[in-house]
């Protein structure tokens, strides 16, 4: 026999019931708008997604074409390398012959040098045994002359005008030897005379040189030309005391005296000896 259930109760189980709807139904409407909320939210991501996932494309799209543009760049750079190889192949061909070429040049030099070398040594030979014939030959020259008396002649008087031109860069005008003058009771012989424009020059020679020799030329010699050549007055005068060969006292005495010594320089050529040491005299 089925139990009746009370009424209270039964309207009690119904209440409970659309409470618990009510509830459930609250609860899946939240659900829903979280729901919603989250499709919206997914939504709007995609949304960048997609607009990022474009720019994306549109990048490789340009990367795609500057690849392209890098991959011609390369193969036109690999063409351009390969013609500069096979250039630099013949270029290193060029210079291995003209390595060949250079060090063929270097040995015919080297040998060219060597007979150079020996070429020279016997010019060096056959002029240092010029210059020894040549110094024995002023030597027994000036000894001939010395005895002959002709030293003015023979040595001095050749090497008068190239010495003034050498050493005052000037050309005599007149050059003579073996100088006279008289003037009343004053006479004098002179050895050389050289006239230049703004100068002249006077010789004393003497085969054996002694001090005695010069302070006579310096004391007699010079005074008596002053006074036989008055027309020579406004020039200015240089003595120049010569011989074969003249020794440094000499040399000394004469630069003491403002003459100029002129001999033999180790009987190669005639040459003033102390031209430097009185230069500075000369130009003050």
């Amino acid at each position: 026999m089925a139990v009746h259930q009370p009424l209270e109760e039964k309207v009690k189980d119904l209440e409970n019931a659309i409470r618990e709807l009510v509830y459930l139904q609250h609860k899946n409407e939240m659900q829903i708008g979280q729901l919603t909320l989250e499709m919206k939210a997914f939504k709007d991501e995609m949304l960048a997604f997609k607009d990022e996932m474009k720019d994306f494309k549109d990048e490789m799209l340009d990367f795609k074409d500057e690849m392209k543009d890098f991959k011609d760049e390369m193969l036109a750079f690999k063409d351009e390398m390969k013609v500069f190889k096979d250039e630099m192949k013949d270029f290193k061909d060029e210079m291995k012959v003209f390595k060949d070429e250079m060090k063929e040049f270097k040995d015919e030099m080297k040998a060219f040098k060597d007979e150079m070398k020996e070429f020279k040594d016997e010019m060096q030979a056959f002029k240092d045994e010029l210059r020894d014939e040549n110094r024995r030959m002023n030597k027994r020259w000036g000894e001939i002359s010395n005895k002959l008396g002709t030293l003015v002649e023979d040595i001095v008087a050749p090497a008068i005008d190239p010495m003034i031109e050498k050493y005052f860069g000037m050309e005599p005008i007149e050059t003579s030897i073996r100088v006279r003058r008289r003037k009343g009771n004053l006479k004098a012989e002179f050895d050389a005379v050289a006239i230049c424009e703004n100068c002249v020059f006077l010789f004393e020679v003497k085969s054996t040189p002694r001090k005695d020799y010069i302070k006579e030329f310096l004391e007699l010699q010079i005074p008596r030309f002053r006074q036989l050549y008055p027309e020579y007055a406004s020039k200015k005068l240089y003595p120049v005391f010569a011989s074969l060969r003249i020794e440094q006292p000499e040399v000394d005495f004469c630069t003491e005296n403002g003459i100029y010594a002129m001999a033999y320089r180790e009987w190669d050529y005639m040459d003033l000896l102390n031209y430097e040491e009185l230069e500075p005299q000369r130009r003050a």
